[in-house]
């Protein structure tokens, strides 16, 4: 039998994918283990696969299409094998109920044994859900995907409000409105509250120059240390270091720092998997080798996957100080301004001091304001002293 092309599922959350490239053209001969397809998640891009041996043929999804999570886009035939008729494939329903994916009918008929009848618009459960919730009729929203079946993104996208004239809305990428339906959503439910502390970044600023002198470490950042000394203080305090999951405060074995990365198409948050048992110059380079991948849009799930506290850095664009948004289900946010010349009181005397603003956003449903001050003072501390740990 022909192999199907299927569009995977790559997330816990994904209900589609968005073709972005074909790799090999209809007809073209294929290699098991074969780059196939370039697919867009709500997170990362990535490389599919052929499945099998053959001859591609049947490509249903062109680029630039968002298709359900489990739907045959293609087949791979092998020697004497044709592809089905495209009414065979349509009659075929993706199986759906566990991923939330919409059917492949069209949105006005369903099929009932050898009969055709009337349905009502095609969506999947989710998208119904996001629209009940927002009292928008189902029917009124135009859908992206196959036969025009309304996914949640489609939802999140439509604007109840009449086009103001003079005005032509931008093309963004699924990556972008997924950033904004998360950072809507932990807006609007994350119970938020705030700490901000000035540090003398005297000592981080020579142990950075001092450590950039010894071999491979030429590249280390001020994020790496902040990204270093944040791990060290998340295991003093792993209440921080944990997460609200299902109405629980849910604690980690491990520590798992996110560095907030703005590309072309959105802020994308890569991770630094135990950051606490990296050498310096080994985080360093894993967080370039991150960064580099997030702008050239060649991340992997797992480089997103399991975060559990992220840092947010807009020193490098002349921002002295911000608040940022929880990035849910972690606990806390660390965002940082750039490091100023600033008059300060040293003994009772006015002098100059490199000063850097730390400003914590926290969820109270997993932490007090007690137990984000005392974090915020030891991370605070080990920016003013950070021996013994940058390594």
């Amino acid at each position: 039998m022909p192999t199907e092309v299927i569009m995977p599922m790559l997330g816990m959350a994904q209900e589609t994918g968005k073709v972005l490239r074909w790799l090999k053209a209809e007809g073209e001969a294929v290699a098991k283990g074969e780059p196939l397809i370039e697919v867009e998640t709500d997170k990362v891009t990535v490389e599919i696969e052929a499945p099998a041996d053959g001859t591609l043929a049947a490509i249903s999804a062109g680029e630039g299409v968002e298709v359900p999570v489990g739907q045959a886009i293609a087949f791979v035939l092998a020697p004497g094998e044709s592809a089905p008729e495209p009414a065979a494939v349509a009659a075929a329903p993706v199986a759906a109920a566990a991923n939330g994916t919409a059917s492949t009918l069209p949105s006005d008929t369903v099929s009932q044994g050898t009969a055709v009848l009337p349905r009502r618009a095609l969506a999947s459960p989710k998208a119904r859900r996001l629209a009940a919730e927002r009292g928008v009729p189902i029917e009124e929203i135009r859908g992206s995907g196959p036969y025009g079946a309304v996914v949640a993104a489609d939802v999140e996208a439509f604007d109840v409000t009449p086009p103001l004239r003079g005005l032509t809305p931008l093309e963004v990428s699924s990556v972008w409105k997924t950033m904004a339906g998360r950072m809507q959503a932990s807006w609007r439910d994350v119970p938020h509250f705030y700490l901000q502390r000035d540090c003398d970044a005297t000592r981080l600023g020579s142990w950075r120059h001092a450590t950039r002198r010894r071999p491979g470490h030429e590249r280390v950042t001020h994020t790496d240390l902040l990204v270093k000394l944040c791990a060290a203080a998340l295991l003093e305090h792993p209440r921080v270091n944990a997460s609200w999951r299902d109405g629980e405060i849910v604690g980690s074995d491990s520590v798992d720092v996110g560095v907030a990365v703005a590309t072309d198409d959105a802020l994308i948050v890569p991770v630094i998997h135990g950051a606490d048992r990296l050498g310096l110059a080994e985080l360093s380079a894993r967080r370039a080798e991150l960064v580099g991948r997030a702008r050239e849009r060649k991340l992997r799930p797992e480089d997103v996957a399991g975060g559990t506290f992220t840092i947010s850095n807009l020193g490098m664009f002349g921002v002295d100080a911000f608040q940022a948004i929880v990035n849910a289900p972690q606990a806390a946010i660390l965002a940082v301004g750039r490091i100023l010349d600033r008059v300060v009181a040293v003994d009772g005397a006015p002098v100059v001091r490199p000063t850097l603003t730390l400003t914590l956003s926290f969820d109270h449903r997993v932490v007090d304001g007690a137990a984000g001050a005392r974090f915020l003072d030891t991370l605070a501390s080990l920016v003013e002293e950070p021996a013994g740990l940058v390594s």
